[in-house]
């Protein structure tokens, strides 16, 4: 596993060396746009319109757009002198629940490993963490950006979650068509209740998977083989517009695959094998 980053982890006086790796990974099937006619990848040219050519990377600088057309220059040794003053240190500052931050927070996840140095402070801060039930909210500065971070012990280790600050978090005033709070139909949440009992089991990561990703797949290795796309049957599905029609036919169909899945599995008998004859 790749290490991007190396640090420390500064809680109160100790200080524990670790390396970070990215916990997670992005599956997505990417395409690349070619030219329809000759079938080549098309090429992106940066080219300034003003002096109309193109230019190499070392012709390009940062610039912040301060007012519509007015730019103000970054430059490398102004982000250093950033860089220097918040250090290479993920610095905890309190000590929280889990439950008490909304996942609207979560933004990307990393595991923590310690250096060759801090295996015993890792351990110590892992296990007092595992003792107290807390989780420790900290901040982080990773390719030119402060975070904030929520750090907790995932497994048997200690994984970095970066987490949003409260005003990149949209205000809920700006999405529309919010209904108000009112009183429902007490037949229509009784069985609405119902369905998520029915509907609601222990969380198993496992059993679910990306679909579209698994069908596009096979529709692509079929073009390689030169093979027709067959496209996947629609479920069919009941038009229901009625409410309390949807709630009841939900159940019916909730309530049948709880019975199916309670029924002991038959285990499927051994084929015998067929006898051969020497032609």
């Amino acid at each position: 596993m790749h290490t991007m980053w190396k640090g420390s982890i500064s809680f109160g006086l100790v200080n524990i060396p670790v390396k970070m790796f990215a916990a997670t990974e992005d599956k997505d099937i990417r395409f690349k746009y070619i030219h329809k006619e000759c079938k080549t990848p098309i090429k992106y040219e940066k080219k300034c319109p003003t002096c109309d050519k193109e230019i190499s990377q070392d012709d390009i600088v940062r610039g912040y757009e301060y007012e519509p057309g007015k730019f103000v220059i970054i430059e490398d040794k102004d982000l250093e002198a950033l860089r220097q003053s918040s250090g290479r240190a993920i610095e905890i500052l309190d000590f929280v629940n889990l439950e008490e931050i909304d996942p609207v927070y979560f933004m990307k996840s990393y595991y923590l490993s310690p250096q060759e140095t801090g295996e015993k402070a890792y351990n110590l801060l892992r296990a007092a963490m595992k003792q107290t039930g807390r989780i420790a909210i900290a901040k982080v500065t990773i390719r030119d950006k402060q975070s904030l971070a929520a750090i907790r012990v995932y497994q048997n280790l200690l994984i970095m979650e970066t987490i949003f600050y409260p005003d990149e978090v949209r205000d809920l005033a700006q999405v529309p068509n919010i209904p108000a709070d009112s009183d429902v139909d007490e037949k229509e949440l009784a069985m609405a209740t119902q369905l998520i009992g029915n509907l609601t089991t222990a969380f198993d990561p496992e059993k679910y998977t990306d679909e579209y990703r698994k069908e596009l797949l096979t529709m692509i290795h079929k073009k390689i083989e030169g093979d027709e796309v067959v496209r996947p049957k629609e479920t069919s599905k009941t038009n229901v517009i009625d409410l309390m029609q949807a709630l009841q036919e939900s159940l019916k169909e909730t309530e049948h695959l709880k019975k199916t899945d309670s029924l002991p599995k038959k285990k499927s008998p051994a084929r015998k094998k067929k006898a051969t004859t020497a032609g």
